[in-house]
């Protein structure tokens, strides 16, 4: 009897942790987002998608995700190659490529704000090199460009390396037998990446790219940091339907719009980057 009922003992503590932390507060969100005054009603989302803004964060939101995650995907792809070639000092490689993953969104915003900032060092440097005059407004309310491209730079540098780490343990999977066998029938480095690296490891490619697409969509502190206002993003129009304008009840439904994207996407990548069972290493 105590070994039948053991895994479900060893499952209660994040079953609860999940319940409590995740499942609780979803179903307050998705009440908060369909009712007003105690009443159901879909005027929440209405308002939502009738703000000016609404269609300019949407854009954003999907035009940085479908910029940044594929170029993450091909470093991330070339670093974990490096990683998974080296003999000596993968570790520290290992260690090196993933320092970014110990700095916090807001950090690496702030990283990046001194880097483009109007005193920062990009400036500084165009100035000692003779480049410019005076210092150029590389953040200012008309320069929209150069803040997309400032916080795509900065979501390509903080969050490469989640994909990288999940792509080299993915990489440590494939039997190096296979690799032999390709060499030895005159297989190129290419053409073994190809054919063989690939295709086996799709279920990586799979994780990695749910997971950052989901976390894409979520993109706020380093906005905040970079943009401000001056870029709308899903995430940051509803911290400001929550905590500025003061409505909940919008900002529950904008919740719900994201995590309705990010579950379409993610069930389009379980379906594209399926692997057959008998696939499977």
């Amino acid at each position: 009897m105590h070994g039948k009922a053991l895994p479900y003992l060893l499952l209660m503590p994040a079953t609860l942790f999940l319940c409590i932390f995740f499942l609780y507060p979803f179903v307050l969100v998705a009440f908060e987002a369909v009712t007003r005054d105690g009443a159901f009603t879909l005027d929440n989302f209405r308002t939502m998608a009738g703000s000016w803004k609404f269609p300019v964060t949407v854009r954003n939101t999907l035009l940085l995700a479908a910029i940044v995650v594929p170029i993450q995907l091909v470093m991330a792809l070339l670093m974990a190659s490096v990683v998974s070639r080296l003999e000596t000092g993968r570790s520290a490689a290992l260690y090196i490529f993933a320092i970014p993953l110990g700095i916090s969104d807001l950090a690496a915003g702030l990283i990046w704000l001194a880097i483009f900032d109007q005193s920062g060092f990009l400036n500084t440097l165009l100035s000692h090199l003779g480049v410019v005059d005076r210092p150029i407004m590389f953040l200012g309310y008309q320069s929209k460009l150069t803040i997309f491209i400032a916080v795509a730079l900065a979501e390509i540098w903080r969050a490469t390396a989640i994909m990288m780490v999940i792509l080299v343990a993915g990489m440590g999977l494939i039997p190096k037998e296979y690799y032999e066998a390709a060499e030895v029938f005159g297989a190129g480095p290419w053409k073994r990446f190809v054919r063989i690296t690939l295709p086996l490891l799709r279920p990586s490619l799979q994780t990695a790219i749910i997971l950052r697409v989901i976390l894409a969509f979520e993109v706020f502190a380093v906005v905040a940091a970079l943009g401000g206002t001056n870029l709308p993003v899903l995430m940051g129009e509803t911290y400001n339907w929550q905590f500025t304008l003061q409505d909940s009840n919008v900002a529950a439904a904008s919740a719900l719009l994201i995590l309705a994207i990010s579950i379409g996407f993610t069930l389009f990548f379980l379906r594209v980057l399926r692997v057959p069972k008998e696939a499977r290493i």
